[in-house]
């Protein structure tokens, strides 16, 4: 036995225990360094994607393009993008291609970039390409880093990792497409192509595709406002390395590569101004605000109100709104002629100041007058002077017309008319009306509604005046103007203005209005007014499908001389209509029930209006009046014992034979010998029951059916 052979058994086993300290001490680091990246990771915290999220508040049309945007609180332009259908399919197709060929398959971090990218690095002495992916890009931009360093990349590729865990790919695709930067305060791809090329990302170039691709890698190095070529060897990299791997043709390419790079930025879009502050004000949890607005039509309109404006003075401005009859929508809100301009008060929107609205309050007094069954759009009526008290009304030019026909007197807007039939209808009956149907009439302090009303003298404001001439193609229902789209289908009920007879034959008289010089007739129905002083031209039209109202004025309310509505406000109108682009629609065809006939066929009382004191007979015979029912009272549809009430008897007093009986301004027949006939009533609610004698007397109840 040799003395190797004795010293062997004893060796081993010491082997053997530094073989078990050294896997003891290492399972140990291993644990520790475990631990101690664990708790690292832990202190990192959860993803700040809330901040990441934030974006700039943008207004859109009904159709989902850009109005406005507002740009952050920090002054930051970001504004929401969905790949999907933001984004130019062949931008996306480049930035994968030059950012991150795995993308879809990686789980946050591709070896294989981070290796091809170490090759180039080595073998051609430079950065070809990098290595990180998209998402760890993202993960840059979340949580930004000054430096360069190996704990840098660790905490990207931790950060990396956790965002494919909580967003799909899509997510973070569209995040990293907001967050991109690309020079000075713009950030996303929206940003970056509306200020770079005036235009919304869905539809771009190769050459502007490749040098949105560019630009985010080093951003203001290559800003095309300070660095444009720069930008443009970045964006023709970008081409070069494309043809190499095959995703574009070197054909294609050489095309891109001839388009200049553009020096300047583009100004964001800035439509409906007055509509995006309101809009601002009203919608306070929402960065994507969606408006009732098309753009094509306000873009038309704003520029329609630019010019005339310039057209008529220094410190004119013009409002206009045009609204959808069926819907009550806004299409196209112009507040001022021009925004920025401060002698024009352009901020002050227009269409919501309280003006003297001149003649524009007749048609809805000729429409009381007409559904109160007294007169008739073929009456005929005198225009001559005449005093109320104190209040003696003139016309425009100072005389008067003698005996014309209702429907000439508001074709002419003859004010002594105009105030004949409201004091007959009624001011505070038609201040309620119109206030009613949304409009509300504004008088002076501790001031009753009275017949002045009638030629102006109260305030009103187009946005209310527009709405109110909305209802009359509506055939007497006006729909309530929505300018906002909110979530959760509100519901709009209808509001009353007139009867339909009342409305169609409004409408049908202001179809025959003598239109402004060079205008085709009987195409646009409208009415003008002018405010006592030539403070406000108006005029507001309509035919089967739109309504557009136009302001002209001063904003603070100075005289301008020979400010007249058919002058200034009615020819910016009709170029309104005609540039909507759209064929006029015809207005809705009359009502059944509504009497059509010229003035000899008229029935007697109806032949010719008759102030309040002529209605009434002197003589022998007993004054017109009905005796049953009685005025206000309320009948039960049920009958008191469950029968439904299938005829109403009116009886009548007085009068002179023959009588004529209408229900709601609509003649149903004659009075019998006995002065009495039997209705059939039209429902529940409130009916209006007229009967007119052949000496013209005439007397009126309403009662209420239940």
């Amino acid at each position: 036995m040799t003395a190797s052979d004795t010293t062997a058994p004893t060796i081993q086993p010491r082997r053997w225990r530094r073989v078990k300290l050294a896997a003891a001490v290492v399972a140990v680091i291993t644990v520790v360094t475990a631990g101690a990246i664990a708790s690292w990771i832990v202190s990192l915290g959860p993803l700040p994607l809330a901040k990441a999220r934030e974006v700039s508040t943008t207004v859109l049309d009904r159709n989902g393009k850009l109005l406005r945007a507002f740009a952050m609180a920090d002054g930051r332009w970001r504004l929401p993008v969905d790949a999907r259908t933001d984004v130019d399919p062949g931008y996306l197709n480049l930035l994968l291609g030059y950012e991150d060929q795995r993308f879809y398959s990686h789980t946050g971090v591709d070896p294989l970039a981070l290796g091809r990218a170490a090759l180039q690095l080595l073998t051609r002495g430079h950065i070809v390409s990098g290595g990180s992916t998209i998402t760890m890009q993202l993960a840059r931009l979340i949580e930004p880093r000054r430096r360069r360093s190996i704990y840098a990349k660790l905490h990207q590729v931790v950060r990396a990792f956790q965002l494919e865990h909580e967003l799909s790919k899509d997510e973070i695709l569209n995040l990293y497409l907001a967050l991109a930067p690309f020079g000075g305060n713009l950030e996303g791809i929206r940003a970056a192509s509306i200020a770079y090329f005036g235009k919304e990302p869905k539809r771009l170039s190769l050459a502007e595709s490749a040098l949105l691709v560019a630009l985010p890698q080093s951003p203001e190095r290559r800003r095309l406002d300070r660095h444009p070529t720069a930008a443009r060897a970045a964006r023709d990299r970008v081409l070069e390395r494309m043809v190499e791997e095959s995703r574009i043709s070197a054909e294609d390419a050489a095309q891109a590569k001839a388009v200049p790079v553009m020096r300047m930025r583009k100004p964001f879009p800035m439509l409906a101004p007055h509509s995006a502050d309101r809009a601002l004000a009203t919608v306070r949890d929402s960065s994507v605000i969606r408006l009732t607005l098309e753009s094509g039509l306000q873009r038309t309109l704003e520029a329609l109100a630019r010019d005339r404006a310039g057209a008529l003075g220094p410190d004119i401005s013009i409002g206009i709104i045009a609204v959808d009859n069926a819907t009550g929508d806004v299409l196209a809100h112009v507040g001022s002629a021009d925004y920025f301009n401060e002698r024009r008060a352009g901020q002050v929107d227009m269409t919501r100041a309280v003006r003297s609205p001149g003649s524009t309050l007749k048609p809805f007094i000729y429409g009381l007058a007409f559904e109160d069954g007294f007169v008739h759009p073929d009456s005929l009526i005198d225009d001559r002077p005449v005093r109320f008290g104190s209040y003696a009304p003139e016309n425009f030019d100072m005389t008067f017309q003698g005996t014309v026909a209702v429907r000439r007197a508001l074709q002419l807007s003859l004010n002594v008319p105009a105030i004949e039939l409201l004091d007959r209808v009624g001011a505070s009956r038609l201040s309620s009306r119109l206030k009613q149907a949304g409009a509300d009439l504004v008088l002076p302090k501790d001031e009753a509604p009275g017949l002045a009303m009638g030629l102006g003298g109260v305030g009103v404001t187009l946005h209310d005046l527009v709405q109110a001439y909305s209802g009359i193609p509506r055939l007497g229902s006006v729909m309530p103007l929505r300018e906002i789209e909110r979530g959760g289908g509100s519901v709009r009920e209808p509001l009353r203005l007139l009867d339909p007879v009342a409305a169609w034959q409004v409408g049908n008289v202001l179809l025959g209005t003598p239109p402004p010089e060079n205008a085709v007739r009987n195409r646009i129905a409208f009415k003008t007014g002018t405010s006592y002083g030539y403070r406000d031209a108006w005029s507001v039209g309509f035919d089967g499908r739109v309504t557009i109202g136009v302001w002209v004025g001063r904003p603070d309310g100075a005289p301008v001389p020979g400010l007249v509505g058919r002058v200034a406000a009615a020819p910016v109108l009709f170029d309104a209509f005609a540039r909507t682009g759209k064929l006029l629609a015809p207005l809705p065809k009359a009502p059944r029930g509504t009497l059509i006939a010229s003035n000899a066929k008229l029935p007697l009382p109806l032949r010719r209006f008759r102030p309040a004191g002529e209605l009434i007979r002197v003589g022998n015979k007993h004054t017109l009046h009905i005796q049953f029912p009685l005025n206000g009272s309320r009948i039960d549809a049920g009958g008191g014992g469950g029968i439904k009430l299938s005829a109403l008897p009116v009886k009548v007093a007085g009068g002179v034979l023959p009588m004529t009986m209408l229900v709601n301004g609509v003649a149903v027949g004659e009075i019998d010998g006995r002065r009495q006939r039997i209705i059939d009533p039209p429902g529940p609610g409130f009916v209006r029951l007229t009967v007119m004698d052949a000496a013209g007397s005439a007397d009126t109840v309403t009662v209420r059916i239940q």
